[in-house]
């Protein structure tokens, strides 16, 4: 068994589902089993579905109408006569979120974004697999609500292992050609999960481990692995192969071509995975694998927007000692930040976090009861791996006014405040 994710740049419109299938059509799809995420930019019209529910209950039921009627239309390109059958369960799925929105009495801002955002995925890959079959690809759609099972930590869920390899062995049993979902899965209370934006990678993962499958391949719009987001580097290079602990540590600090979570269940049964170009499906691409460490050896440039840095110190001028820093934490977890970044003086501690959950405003109030808080809001991670001067002076020339500095080994990180 083979895996497959395609991501929602690759399925945006009419023209990405006629060019999945082409590609598809062209390397094989037998004895795989095929991931796929929302549509285009479909998580980020469902996320302002649930943003208007709790800030203005009037305008919720019009954005979700615009998501489905897009999704209609993108049908409406791929059947030629009306397709009675997939305008039904499409119907279906919308219509069960306007209801459970309709009808909740949860405050929950995180519970209800999972059974809200999950609907594109549901959707997406609903009409994938009936043009598929329309094409005379027969295949078996997979509801991984009934496979990924979670604790129920909403928007971020964790995994549990053991009922998970056996929820996929059972359903997956004796099928060829499987089309599933990306990021979502489902906790003990029947309540849908998601695993993180950008999980889909991750799902491919946890599927790829549980059938202890050939390999998986991630088919982005980028020729592979880059040192760099082209969006925001000039001449950027392809690397052609990442061992396993790079593209553990690439991910970590915040590569965005592959979720950082992915790597440690293939890693550990040795599956191998690439990163291809779904316009070139015949490129080489990126293989992650056994190997050498990184091909070619060159900077590789990370970077985190949204940042905010915190800078602590204690109100009577005494030491920040492990006691402070345990509190520091614990306050950190309760709140649900992010880390990005750490370093201590004597007298002061910094700290680079991201803002998930929106928890900034009451992390303050409760930190400026014992520590004197400066606060940089709004700044980026600059992170690069496999430094060297000319790298450090590209960044520092590049950037704002940097905040603060850190240096390992092998890795360079700056907080900084962009320019205008």
């Amino acid at each position: 068994m083979k895996v497959f994710k395609f991501g929602g740049a690759s399925v945006k419109d009419a023209v990405g589902v006629k060019n999945i299938v082409r590609v598809l059509q062209h390397i094989g799809f037998k004895d795989t089993l095929i991931v796929v995420s929302a549509m285009g930019k479909t998580t980020n019209a469902l996320e302002q579905v649930v943003h208007s529910f709790f800030e203005n209950k009037q305008q919720y039921p019009q954005h979700l109408q615009k998501v489905k009627e897009n999704h209609h239309r993108i049908i409406e390109d791929l059947f030629e006569s009306e397709n009675t059958e997939i305008n039904q369960k499409v119907n279906i799925l919308f219509d069960g979120v306007l209801s459970f929105l309709n009808n909740t009495d949860v405050e929950e801002y995180s519970l209800i974004y999972d059974q809200v955002v999950s609907v594109g995925e549901l959707v997406s890959t609903t009409i994938i697999s009936h043009y598929m079959n329309k094409e005379g690809m027969e295949n078996h759609w997979l509801d991984a609500r009934e496979c990924i099972k979670t604790d129920a930590y909403f928007r971020d869920a964790n995994l549990y292992w053991t009922d998970t390899e056996a929820a996929i062995q059972t359903k997956v049993n004796g099928k060829s050609t499987l089309i599933s979902q990306g990021f979502i899965g489902s906790s003990s209370n029947g309540f849908t999960t998601t695993l993180g934006r950008e999980g889909s990678d991750y799902s491919a993962a946890i599927f790829a481990y549980a059938l202890d499958a050939e390999s998986v391949t991630i088919w982005k719009d980028v020729p592979g692995v880059l040192n760099g987001d082209p969006r925001k580097f000039n001449d950027t290079v392809l690397l052609h192969q990442i061992s396993y602990r790079e593209a553990i540590e690439l991910a970590f600090y915040g590569a965005s071509v592959i979720h950082p979570k992915t790597l440690q269940p293939l890693q550990r049964k040795e599956i191998p995975l690439y990163v291809k170009s779904f316009e070139n499906p015949d490129d080489l691409g990126t293989a992650v694998s056994k190997g050498k460490n990184l091909d070619p050896l060159v900077p590789c440039y990370i970077v985190k927007n949204d940042q905010t840095l915190l800078k602590l110190s204690s109100k009577d001028f005494s030491f920040i000692i492990e006691e402070n820093i345990s509190e520091i934490f614990a306050l950190l977890h309760q709140y649900q930040m992010r880390v990005e970044m750490i370093q201590n003086s004597a007298i002061s501690f910094s700290i680079c976090i991201y803002n998930k959950y929106s928890k900034l405003e009451p992390l303050l109030e409760a930190l400026k009861t014992k520590f004197k808080v400066k606060v940089n809001d709004g700044g980026s991670l600059y992170t690069i791996r496999h430094f060297d001067k000319p790298a450090i002076n590209f960044i520092k020339n590049k950037v704002g006014d940097i905040l603060l500095e850190q240096r390992t080994l092998h890795t360079a990180q700056f907080v900084v405040k962009e320019n205008d």
